[in-house]
Order: C-alpha cells, then sequence, then structure tokens
C-alpha cells in the first residue's frame, strides 16, 4: 500500500497513530511504541508491493533483507574504520551500499525490470551512505542496532523522504520528552497533517483537474506554456502535502524529521530556490556531492583556480541529480539544465558584485529576480516532465 495516497491508509494508520500520542507521555513507552508501529506499518506498505513492482519476493522480505545488509555493511565499515583511514574499504562499502540503486535506475534504460526492486529503495539508500560517510569523517563512532535499523526504516519517509541525517535522527532517538515537549510535537504533527491534506487532496487535485489535465490536450506554444506552469504548481502541491504528511507523522512519534519545502515561489535566485525547494535532497547531495568534491579539488591543486572546481562541482552534483531521477533524456538534460544555471548564478554573483538583480532589497528588484526565478524553475520542470521531448 503506497503511502498518503488513499483514505484507506490514513485510516490503517491510526492504530499506530493514537497510541503514539499516548505513549508520547510515557517516557518508558514512546521509544518501544515508535519500534513496534515502524514494524506494523512496514507490514502494511509492503504487504503487496510485490505486485506493484513484480518483485520475486514479497517487499516486506526485500526491505527488511536490505536494511540487515546495510546494517552488516556499517558495521563492518566501522570496525576497519576504527584501525584508521582506508579508502578501499569505503569505495567497497558504498559500493555495496548503492549497487542495489544503481541496478534500478539502470535495467529499465534497457527495458528490463529489476526484480529486487521496491518502494522506498533511494531514500533509504541516501540514509545509509549518510551513515556511511559519517563513519568515515569519525563522526559516528557506534552503531546501535536497533536505532540503525529504525532510523532506515522509519515509516513516515521511507517511500519519499524527506532524507533525515542519522546523527540527527540519534538526538531525537536520545531524547527524553517532556509532557509539553510532547503537546508541540503534537500541535506541530496535526498541523502538518491538515496543511498535508489542503496541499494533496484539494489544491493538487484541483490543478490536475481543471489546469494541468485539460492543457495536456492543447498542442502549440500557447499549450506548452500553460502546461509548464499548471505542472509546476501540481507538482509543489503534491510532494509538499506528502512531505508534510510525512513530517507531521513523525513529529507524533517524536521525530522532526527535516522540512523539505520552504516557500519555493519567493526564490530570488536558483541557489536560494535549491534552498527552499525539496531541502532534505539538495541539502544531502550539497554536502555529500558538491563539498565532498569541491573539497578534493582544492585540497589536490586539480584545477588552477577555485571557481574552476565550484563550476565543475555544480554541474557533477546536479547532473548526478537529474541521474539519480532516471537515465531518461529529459532527467539528464534537467540536471545538466540546474548545474548550468547555478554556475551562471556564480559566475554573476562574482563578475558583477552588487549587482541589483541578484542583491538589491528594493521592492522592484526583488520583484523581478523573484519572477525571473520562477519562470527559469518551471521552464527546468517542464523539462523535467517529458513534454519537450
Amino acid at each position: 500500500m503506497t503511502p498518503y495516497t488513499s483514505f484507506l491508509y490514513f485510516g490503517i494508520s491510526l492504530y499506530a497513530l493514537i497510541p503514539a500520542v499516548i505513549f508520547g507521555f510515557f517516557k518508558r513507552f514512546w521509544k518501544a511504541w515508535l519500534v513496534i508501529a515502524t514494524a506494523f506499518m512496514l507490514v502494511v506498505q509492503y504487504s503487496d508491493i510485490n505486485n506493484e513492482k513484480k518483485s520475486v519476493l514479497p517487499g516486506i522480505v526485500l526491505v527488511l533483507g536490505y536494511a540487515v545488509l546495510q546494517w552488516l555493511v556499517a558495521i563492518g565499515f566501522l570496525q576497519i574504520r576504527k584501525r584508521g583511514v582506508n579508502k578501499i574499504a569505503l569505495y567497497v562499502a558504498l559500493g555495496l551500499s548503492i549497487l542495489p540503486l544503481i541496478v534500478e535506475k539502470v535495467l529499465p534504460f534497457f527495458e528490463q525490470q529489476s526484480p529486487f526492486v521496491f518502494l522506498g529503495l533511494s531514500y533509504i539508500t541516501f540514509r545509509s551512505v549518510d551513515v556511511l560517510l559519517g563513519v568515515q569523517d569519525n563522526l559516528i563512532k557506534k552503531i546501535d542496532p536497533l536505532q540503525y535499523l529504525t532510523f532506515l526504516l522509519f515509516f513516515p519517509a521511507i517511500s519519499s523522504g524527506p532524507i533525515d541525517r542519522y546523527r540527527r535522527f540519534a538526538q531525537d532517538w536520545d531524547k527524553v520528552r517532556t509532557k509539553e515537549e510532547a503537546v508541540q510535537d503534537l500541535d506541530g504533527g496535526i498541523h502538518r497533517i491538515f496543511t498535508g491534506f489542503l496541499y494533496k487532496f484539494i489544491l493538487a487535485v484541483l490543478v490536475k483537474q481543471y489546469w494541468l489535465d485539460p492543457a495536456a490536450e492543447i498542442p502549440g506554444i500557447l499549450g506548452t506554456l500553460s502546461y509548464m506552469y499548471a505542472y509546476f504548481l501540481y507538482l509543489f502541491f503534491d510532494f509538499a502535502g506528502y512531505s508534510a504528511f510525512a513530517v507531521g507523522f513523525s513529529y507524533i512519534f517524536g521525530i522532526h524529521t527535516p522540512e523539505n519545502f520552504n516557500l519555493p515561489f519567493l526564490s530570488r535566485d536558483i541557489r536560494d530556490f535549491w534552498n527552499r525547494w525539496h531541502m532534505s535532497l539538495s541539502f544531502w547531495f550539497r554536502d555529500n556531492i558538491y563539498n565532498r568534491f569541491t573539497f578534493a579539488a582544492l585540497k589536490g591543486k586539480w584545477f588552477k583556480d577555485s571557481q574552476t572546481a565550484s563550476y565543475l562541482g555544480f554541474m557533477l552534483t546536479m547532473g548526478l541529480m537529474g541521474v539519480w531521477h532516471g537515465l531518461a533524456l529529459h532527467y539528464i538534460v534537467y540536471g545538466l539544465y540546474h548545474g548550468a544555471l547555478l554556475v551562471l548564478t556564480n559566475w554573476m554573483d562574482k563578475k558583477y558584485k552588487g549587482n541589483r538583480l541578484l542583491n538589491d532589497n528594493g521592492f522592484f528588484w526583488q520583484a523581478l529576480s523573484i519572477f525571473i526565478t520562477f519562470n527559469l524553475v518551471a521552464f527546468g520542470l517542464l523539462i523535467f516532465s517529458g513534454r519537450l521531448f
């Protein structure tokens, strides 16, 4: 059963949420219920996923097997890391961690279906890689099996994020909430859940029914423009609604899963946009791809100047983000398009320091920069939609 797509799912989830509210006021029980509820909802969510994805094994067997594999890789690498830095061990561990995801992305390109794919594979992989890199950086020095598996499989965010970080999750796991904090989390969770219903089941449905679907039938430039703006709005309300559900459910369990959206329509430039849109994903790519690439390039003096490393870092990061969505041409072009926009924005900021479009706080220049950014992003999502191809 796909999370947050039917009212039946929400009805079943009450069996997990209502006890979570009650046990949230009892320090001894909330963590135990967090584990039990996650196990229960995993069975619900993966009860028929093998039929949907045509997997050779039941979905619950696949997801649990993959999680145990990731745990074994993590603790194995942790033991090796305690003896000192070992780059070969890191590469082997990362390879084992991301291999199933690579297979999932590559096989459809050859019109083949992976027999071991399951819903949420990408997001579990992001979490597992986060742990491995934390171990490599000597920031994670122990891995508790129950905490690790709960982090990896935490049901509210397992299928499509947001992407949490192990050390941030551990803070909530180890914290003993007061009754006042439990009430605050309940209030925050309910608020986000109602926001999710507004976004996903009202606004997204209205945009799709009365704008997106009709625009898809209109040929020519005007139809494409209409479709572009409708698709942007639909994608936001649908995905932001899903993210609000995931964060809301998490808060009720005392886990402060990070927010995914922060008024992206008010972005002043493309950098600002990626600090507001699908933030958990963009920050993950920024920290683990862009920052690591540029640091290695500068330390190794791969290029004559730091700007070259930064520009190539933008293209690599966004290119990989495009490939992560799939190997179809429109996904790759979408990633490279955003990489080029980041390069252009950074170049303009360096070349024309204090330029009014990017830095002036006057109402006119802010409105103009927001308008330009909105249209650049909308065109990028038109590429992403595949309509141009």
